[in-house]
């Protein structure tokens, strides 16, 4: 097959976790002709240099992988220089390091070379997925070639916890685990930050899921209920967070049986992976192993993705060499490589002993197909969750009231006010009690000569005044809100005025931030000009106390270069969106984006 042949004719041997992916798999095929097309020599073929020229001409491959991995990527790596593997007559030097996901992640987003590592391999493809999707234009390209083992995440308990929930005859939803850890102190639940663990992650995409799910009223699912109670579930769980996986494990009850569960800071349960609850057992240094419980409602899994950093800039030798790397890993040695350090090679097959191992034992549900895909705004809704979860918030929300938002949306029997008002509630639900929202209309001359009015003080959802409290309050602002009848877009006097206040409203401790809705460009004479407001801005704006401008233009009449350029100027962030319904989504992925960089 000439240089489109894998290195030494190997088979790829790669391992799909999941039907989904599946579709991957066919990556390895365009990683290959990415090396031919970028190549600069033609590919030696396997056996014409001897045993002592594979080793002087070594191929170096740097590689950075999640810590849960790199200890089995370090023996793939010695057993390749033992057998000495080759990849085109070459032999492997490869050199794994530890390094955790998120922090590669963030230094390929910005477009540095991630210490010049050739091969990254993160736990999850949600890291590859945010490379990619963040990254795209000024961050360093990856490319995936397949995934190369995979494990389900579930809730690891000590046994004493474990039995007194019924381990393993009573199986249990994401949303009854949680419900048990926010009873009091019946189950002290930890985790990984979110935010820095794809397992923490993963589980909260399917604990808030499950819990929206059974805490909605007449089974419509997304209902504000259960919005308010996945918030509250977020809250209580980001108060036993961990920076890391390996961290969360440190929290854990220690002696036989558990003997700390008395002690408030230890956990009686974590959220963790099948194969770093198998490690924790396998070490046997730390009294009974854990069980662990696998929610009925599936367990999102870790893919591990073996990924190239800058295909284009690597050699042909070193890029083979790679694909040889990522096809020993699929070959029987390497396979058992995997599973003798607790991970699965065939995601719905595993082997007894290593559920054993890890602490499951039927009827919990480990062979159950693997929970879906959790898609990227599924992810960005939960960050943006966790991130107003954690840190309490303090919003202020401009919505544009012109006339232009009577307008039907295309596809919808509804105007784009109506939609709007709908987002802007579901996105209420997801704010807690401590967090801080007001809310101000705009278009032109509403109050005098200003074309904006306060319609809400911004305050703490949870406050109570009159007969209500201030969720009340703004949830039946939201509702009242109608277009003004000849009312044009006030939108740069409205913008001055609404960042003016927020900055003197400043508090510190939360995050702070300005959301401005608007259907159109402005449409105010007698403004100040787009100049003057992007460097009025730009004066009001101290690093000390931030408060970034989230500026969404609404329909095909807006402006998104023009809402960018406002923003930045506060290191907040311009969106559009053609539908109002995404207002929801799009305001929590630009908290994500903005705390991210406070």
């Amino acid at each position: 097959m000439g240089r489109h042949s894998l290195p030494d004719g190997s088979e790829t041997g790669v391992i799909e976790p999941r039907p989904g992916a599946r579709r991957r798999t066919v990556a390895i095929a365009t990683v290959l002709v990415v090396i031919v097309a970028a190549g600069a020599a033609t590919a030696v073929r396997t056996g014409l240099l001897s045993s002592d020229s594979c080793r002087s001409r070594a191929v170096p491959l740097t590689v950075a992988a999640s810590p849960d991995i790199a200890p089995a990527l370090r023996a793939a790596a010695g057993l390749a220089r033992d057998k000495e593997i080759t990849s085109d007559g070459h032999c492997l030097d490869v050199q794994v390091t530890a390094r955790d996901a998120y922090k590669i992640a963030d230094s390929l987003r910005a477009g540095r070379d991630a210490a010049g590592f050739d091969v990254w391999v993160p736990d999850s493809d949600l890291w590859v997925r945010q490379v990619t999707a963040e990254g795209r234009g000024k961050g360093t390209p990856v490319t995936a070639a397949g995934n190369i083992a995979s494990s389900p995440v579930g809730v690891a308990m000590v046994p004493s916890a474990a039995k007194s929930l019924g381990w393993p005859d009573k199986t249990y939803s994401w949303a009854e685990l949680a419900g048990a850890a926010m009873t009091g102190d019946k189950l002290r639940l930890g985790t990984a930050d979110p935010a820095r663990s794809a397992t923490g992650l993963l589980a909260l995409t399917k604990l808030g899921a499950s819990t929206k799910a059974s805490g909605t009223k007449g089974g419509t699912e997304g209902g504000a209920e259960g919005e308010t109670q996945a918030a509250a579930m977020a809250k209580a769980l980001s108060e036993r967070t961990s920076d890391s996986d390996t961290q969360v494990l440190d929290t854990l009850a220690r002696g036989s049986s558990g003997t700390e569960e008395g002690n408030p800071r230890r956990n009686q349960a974590l959220i963790l992976s099948e194969q770093a609850s198998y490690a924790h057992n396998d070490a046997g240094d730390t009294g009974d192993g854990l069980d662990l419980f696998y929610p009925k409602d599936g367990s999102p899994q870790l893919d591990y993705p073996f990924t190239l950093i800058d295909a284009s800039r690597l050699t042909t030798d070193k890029s083979r060499a790679a694909i040889r790397f990522m096809t020993l890993l699929g070959e029987d040695d390497g396979l058992r490589i995997l599973e003798e350090h607790g991970f699965r090679t065939k995601a719905d097959t595993p082997t007894k002993a290593l559920v054993k191992g890890a602490g499951g034992l039927s009827p919990q549900p480990y062979e159950d197909p693997a929970a879906e895909q959790v898609s990227d705004r599924d992810v960005q809704e939960t960050l943006g969750m966790w991130t107003i979860t954690v840190q309490s918030a303090r919003i202020t929300t401009v919505v544009d009231t012109s006339a232009s938002m009577t307008e039907l949306v295309p596809g919808r029997d509804q105007s784009r006010m109506e939609v709007t008002k709908a987002s802007l509630l579901q996105a209420l639900a997801t704010f807690t009690p401590n967090d801080e929202i007001g809310l101000w209309e705009f278009s032109t001359l509403l109050d005098g000569d200003r074309d904006y009015r306060e319609l809400v003080p911004t305050a703490r959802l949870g406050d109570r005044k009159g007969g209500g409290t201030q969720r009340d309050r703004l949830s039946a602002a939201f509702g009242a809100l109608q277009p003004v009848p000849g009312g044009a877009t006030g939108l740069y006097d409205t913008t001055l005025a609404a960042y003016k206040k927020a900055v003197s409203s400043f508090v510190n401790g939360k995050f702070n931030a300005l959301v401005v809705l608007t259907d159109g460009v402005n449409q105010d004479p007698g403004s100040v000009s787009r100049s003057s407001l992007i460097k009025k801005l730009t004066e009001l704006t101290d690093p000390e106390r931030p408060v970034p401008l989230i500026a969404i233009a609404v329909g095909p009449d807006a402006d998104k270069k023009e809402v960018e350029q406002i923003a930045a100027a506060t290191g907040g962030s311009g969106h559009q969106v053609s539908d109002p319904a995404d207002i929801h989504s799009v305001i929590l992925k630009a908290i994500v984006a903005a705390g991210t960089q406070s």
